[in-house]
């Protein structure tokens, strides 16, 4: 089975897509020697944080420059015509932008329905773009995957995806995700210029991350313990300065640090310094800071919504996202009980490892399987309903 990946995402503009795509592609090629997997990516988009030649676990592996980059019309004409030529058995597209009319049986992975769920975040130029093209990628896809429970659910309220043609396949902690030694916290600290002692929260500061509200929470949990401090870091939106300006605006400088971005390879001693990770979205397709701050034994504080209770499961304090005085109580009380946080840490670190991207990569071989089974590779593709 010759198996397509549209690698393409794997760069800094789609973090999240980028990471699971990279961990499942090299997860694939690890445990299926016996099949061929091409890599479409893309040598012109900036890419600082995964390195593709990780990925060549032998001759089954091969890397292969696009035609087109994504977000360009001529993708949709070059691509397929590329594509066409390699005889594909299947393929797997990321992102709900790409070319819809493939030579090959598509999986399409989707991750969340942000537009949707909080159209108030976002302008009607975008919603109906997504709208649009969301939905064509569902209609031109022989299966669906999303990343959890939540997000297949939303599909089917959504778009009105049928059950049988969705299979959930969770993503999982990297396996270099582990607690880390002191040495290696104080030599990140040194780095980072980071206090003793600290909370952390990492992603990006996107409304939905709902970082205002964190700010507010931490203007409480300071008074009652002044020596920890607030690490927010990760990708910085200069569009999206409202939890900047609150912090500003309760005067809280010096107790929330806006760190950046970190590098990838000091992520698992970020988390491991940490007292606690509070991680408040509204909502999320996965959640997959959760499960490395659980795999790096730290204790977590996260929202009560969409994705994320059935990837926390019972290993975190789970808490409303929109009730301040709620999130508040629940970092002083982590901060303030050591018996609770070792407790929430044995329990993330067991949660963490259930999740495995072996697991995910079988899960995915049995549907490519499916898919190429069922006709000829390069046979064109009939039509496909759906609402």
């Amino acid at each position: 089975m010759r198996v397509i990946v549209d690698a393409r995402v794997i760069q800094d503009h789609f973090p999240g897509i980028a990471r699971y795509t990279f961990n499942l592609a090299r997860a694939l090629a690890e445990i299926s020697p016996e099949d061929e997997f091409v890599l479409l990516y893309d040598p012109r988009a900036p890419n600082a944080h995964h390195n593709l030649a990780e990925l060549q676990h032998g001759p089954h592996v091969r890397l292969l420059p696009s035609a087109a980059p994504l977000f360009s019309l001529s993708e949709q004409w070059r691509i397929p015509r590329q594509l066409a030529s390699l005889t594909p058995s299947v393929i797997h597209a990321p992102y709900y932008i790409r070319p819809y009319l493939m030579p090959a049986p598509v999986v399409f992975v989707a991750y969340d329905l942000i537009p949707l769920k909080y159209p108030e975040y976002f302008s009607l130029h975008e919603r109906l773009a997504f709208q649009f093209t969301m939905r064509l990628s569902l209609r031109t896809a022989q299966a669906i995957v999303s990343t959890s429970r939540s997000t297949a659910q939303d599909l089917q309220q959504f778009y009105g995806v049928p059950p049988e043609r969705l299979v959930v396949i969770p993503g999982a902690a990297d396996a270099h995700f582990i607690p880390q030694p002191a040495f290696t916290i104080a030599t990140l600290r040194a780095k980072y210029h980071l206090p003793e002692r600290y909370a952390l929260y990492l992603g990006s500061n996107k409304p939905h991350k709902n970082l205002v509200r964190l700010v507010e929470s931490w203007a409480h949990v300071s008074a009652q313990a002044p020596e920890v401090k607030l690490v927010i870091a990760g990708h910085w939106d200069p569009r999206y300065e409202q939890a900047k300006e609150r912090a500003k605006a309760l005067q809280l400088e010096e107790k929330v640090l806006f760190a950046g971005p970190i590098a990838d390879a000091d992520l698992p001693a970020l988390y491991s310094g940490a007292e606690v990770f509070i991680f408040p979205s509204l909502y999320e397709g996965f959640g997959l800071p959760v499960l490395e701050a659980m795999a790096c034994g730290v204790p977590v504080i996260c929202s009560n919504t969409s994705s994320l209770p059935e990837v926390a499961g019972d290993a975190a304090l789970m808490v409303d996202p929109t009730d301040v005085p709620a999130l508040s109580q629940a970092i002083a009380r982590v901060l303030a009980d050591a018996g609770l946080r070792q407790h929430l840490r044995e329990k993330g670190l067991a949660r963490a490892a259930m999740f495995s991207w072996h697991r995910a990569a079988q899960e995915m071989l049995v549907l490519y399987h499916r898919l190429a089974e069922r006709r000829p590779a390069g046979r064109p593709l009939s039509g496909i309903s759906a609402r």
